[in-house]
């Protein structure tokens, strides 16, 4: 009963897991699992941390308390002689088969005995009187000289192993961590530079000599642990602390490895069910680059809807899939996996109104949009350029260069102007307002104006800049120019221009804008009876230079 058939009896429970794991596929009948009460009365006697046989308790005396006893007078036995046999004998009495080793009473194997072990209180009683015989004999040469030099030399055998053990892992955290920093950080460093530095190689070259060094220590004190518990093991007197510490561990990690070996034809079944979902997204993938390419053509399909509709193909795709594989999942059958399931649903259904709303207005949006990206655009009082649409959200970049991030939903109800449509071809139509007294000849007005769109770089001279009264104030007319512009993403810097050159215009031939309005004035009528059909003084100009020439 040494260290080896400790070992060989752990390798034999993994074994016999992994085969009734694998055996899941044959109809097996449901074992019949003992009641409540028969669970609470039962008890497992142990000598040196080695089971022996079950005990059923009662009231009087419990299960724990009589497998005590028991142990208490085998190990009483056992310390009496040291002879290499013992006499086992069975009586039958009023309680039951009555077992006795060297004429010393040991145990009564009773019919509550022999129900829970559905056997013949006879054939248990036999088995009982083997398995005493043999833990007295096993304690009892356990503790002879040969054995405690045995169990020496097992001690300094496992000692020798974790020195070995301590000293290739102490190498191994030495010299592994620097290797995988190193070539870490040669990969990580071109996107370091395609990053521009935004991802450290350095940092991650830290990380991934952190994480080595933490598996190495875990592996460390993996093997402590074992060791320790392979050396308690190794002496009889403190067989028990060993059988503890290996239960401690080695029974839930036997624990993970049963059900990992149960789970495998549901991982199998989730495995098969990943695969066609990622070859279906990848053929979705395919067709629509083909779609992109030009290589088939969907008639009365944007091009715009190609990829938004791959995205929303792939998410149905992946939501089916989680679907039909959920039930596979472990633990998704218990009660605690559905009331999380049911908490989850119900902090979404609470928290998702805008966001479902903003993915709705997205989908309209992304098919049904007014705008591309690279257009400029007004949304209320927001103006930029159009840089991403999402699904949630449609980002802008002012002509300040700040980023704007508009939900979709405000998208959906708000006005949107884009200024770099093309619809007649003709461009936008750049106005602005001026107020002129009405001592000035409309004429010489317009004129002034019209002069002022043409020196303005990006208005077009065709259709030709003209100007509209748009209102008679109480002190001045109101002129509006108008000009088209195909260079719609210029707007503000066009509209600065055409106020420089309307105010040097202006300033050339004397004439006085009078927006804002102003209060007081002479008496006399702010009416021009001029006639005015007289060149502007820039044509004056040209004209004097022309005659001096």
């Amino acid at each position: 009963m040494g260290t080896i058939s400790h070992l060989l009896r752990i390798i034999w429970v993994v074994l016999l897991t992994a085969g009734f794991g694998f055996a899941q596929d044959a109809p097996t009948p449901e074992p019949e699992t003992p009641s409540v009460a028969d669970e609470t009365y039962i008890q497992t006697v142990e000598v040196d941390g080695e089971p022996l046989f079950a005990v059923r308790g009662s009231t009087a005396l419990p299960a724990e308390e009589r497998a005590a006893l028991v142990a208490k007078r085998i190990v009483d036995i056992a310390t009496r002689s040291e002879a290499k046999d013992v006499v086992m004998r069975i009586e039958r009495s009023e309680l039951g088969q009555s077992i006795f080793a060297d004429n010393t009473m040991v145990s009564v194997t009773t019919q509550a005995d022999a129900v829970f072990e559905k056997m013949d209180v006879d054939v248990l009683a036999a088995l009982h009187a083997e398995a005493i015989k043999a833990a007295i004999l096993d304690y009892r040469a356990n503790r002879t000289d040969e054995a405690f030099s045995h169990s020496t030399l097992t001690a300094l055998l496992w000692s020798g192993i974790f020195a070995f053990y301590c000293i290739v892992l102490l190498w191994l955290r030495k010299r592994v961590p620097q290797f995988v920093a190193g070539i870490v950080e040669q990969r990580t460093r071109v996107i370091q530079e395609a990053t521009k530095d935004i991802v450290q190689s350095r940092a991650v070259s830290d990380i991934a000599k952190f994480v080595i060094r933490l598996l190495v220590d875990v592996t460390l004190f993996a093997g402590f642990y074992y060791y320790l518990s392979f050396v308690l093991h190794s002496f009889p007197n403190t067989r028990p602390v060993a059988e503890l510490l290996l239960r401690y561990v080695t029974g839930p990690i036997l624990g993970l490895l049963k059900g990992f070996v149960s789970f495998l034809p549901n991982l199998i079944t989730l495995a098969i069910i990943a695969a066609v979902t990622r070859w279906m997204i990848k053929g979705v993938y395919l067709f629509f680059e083909s779609v992109d390419q030009g290589v088939v053509e969907l008639k009365s399909f944007e091009r715009h809807w190609i990829w938004p509709t791959y995205n929303l193909i792939r998410g149905t795709l992946i939501l089916t899939a989680a679907v039909i594989g959920f039930p596979y999942i472990p633990g998704s059958d218990s009660a605690a996996f559905q009331g999380l399931t049911i908490l989850v649903g119900v902090m979404v259904s609470l928290g998702s109104n805008s966001v479902i709303s903003n993915v709705l207005a997205g989908l309209f949006v992304l098919y049904k949009r007014s705008m591309n990206i690279g257009d400029r655009i007004r949304v209320g009082e927001y103006y930029g350029d159009v840089m991403q649409i999402k699904l949630m959200e449609t980002y802008l970049k002012s002509v300040k260069n700040e980023l704007i991030s508009i939900p979709n939903a405000t998208l959906l109800s708000s006005e949107v102007i884009n200024y770099s449509s093309k619809i007649d071809g003709k461009g936008l139509l750049l106005h602005t307002t001026v107020g002129i007294g009405y001592e000035e000849p409309r004429k010489k007005v317009e004129a002034m104006l019209v002069e002022a769109a043409r020196r303005t770089k990006g208005l077009k001279n065709t259709p030709a800049p003209f100007v509209l009264v748009t209102g008679l104030m109480d002190f001045a007319v109101n002129y509006q120019i108008n000009a088209f512009t195909t260079r719609g993403s210029y707007l503000p810097l066009l509209l600065s221009d055409l106020h420089k050159n309307i105010t040097d215009v202006f300033n050339e031939n004397g004439v006085q804008i009078m927006t804002p309005h102003y209060e007081g004035d002479t008496a006399d009528l702010k009416v021009s009876d001029e006639d005015w059909d007289e060149p502007l003084a820039h044509e004056r100009i040209q004209q004097d230079e022309r005659q001096d020439g």
